[in-house]
């Protein structure tokens, strides 16, 4: 059963890389090659409204959002296998891990390190929407906190977590020394589990730094704020 469900796993894979090959992912984003596309799509993601008419794009190839797109893409064009070790889980592998971590002891708090492009974050995401009952789910239910340290992967990953409606917090930098370049928090402003999320970088504040666990800044404070509120953010609230 479980081979029958891996082999099922990767046909799906090849399936959705057919539709969003290398050539129209880089069409969409608006590059010729795809060295330019993580600076190019980390532009795009900082404005709102190229970010939500990119989505659209997207979304009129691929609808089915319960994977990550850019799985193939990125571990094609972009990983460092060499000096970062850059392979990425087997979506079969991720469903497996998503189903293991159900708990009926469940704050709605969870914790992807070494986040890549957010695969693994996608399938939890996933899983917890449809444990959840369909009149009740809101994605203020759940937060999911990633690590990730390439420059590369970040503007994927902000990418998938936005189009998703998800509320999430990205750290970008290292997770064992704590030293991090920024740290990005994504809303659903509306609670609209049909709507897009805000993308805003926090402030290099006190009480960021602790409520995360940052020991220091690698990078210098680069706010940029979207959402009317932060009502998600523990601190806020």
């Amino acid at each position: 059963w479980f081979r029958i469900r891996l082999s099922n796993k990767r046909k799906e894979e090849i399936e959705m890389s057919k539709k969003l090959t290398v050539e129209v992912i880089n069409k969409l984003i608006g590059v010729n090659d795809s060295y330019k596309a993580p600076e190019k799509l980390m532009s795009i993601m900082l404005n709102k409204e190229e970010r939500e008419k990119l989505f659209r794009s997207f979304l009129e190839i691929e609808t089915d959002v319960n994977e990550d797109w850019f799985h193939m893409y990125f571990q094609d064009e972009h990983a460092d296998r060499k000096v970062k070790k850059q392979d990425f889980t087997p979506v079969s592998i991720t469903q497996l891990l998503s189903e293991l971590s159900v708990t009926n002891n469940d704050n709605g708090m969870r914790l992807d390190v070494a986040a890549g492009t957010g695969g693994l974050t996608i399938t939890k995401w996933n899983t917890d929407r449809i444990n959840t009952n369909f009149f009740e789910y809101k994605p203020s239910m759940f937060m999911y906190v990633c690590e990730e340290l390439s420059d590369r992967a970040i503007p994927f990953l902000l990418f998938n977590l936005a189009i998703r409606g998800m509320d999430a917090v990205v750290l970008h930098g290292d997770t064992l020394t704590r030293e991090f370049n920024q740290c990005y928090f994504i809303q659903n402003d509306y609670d609209n589990f049909l709507g897009f999320s805000s993308i805003n970088i926090m402030p290099q504040s006190i009480d960021v730094m602790e409520m995360y666990d940052i020991r220091d800044w690698l990078e210098d404070e680069n706010i940029h704020i979207e959402s009317p509120t932060m009502d998600q953010l523990p601190m806020f609230n």
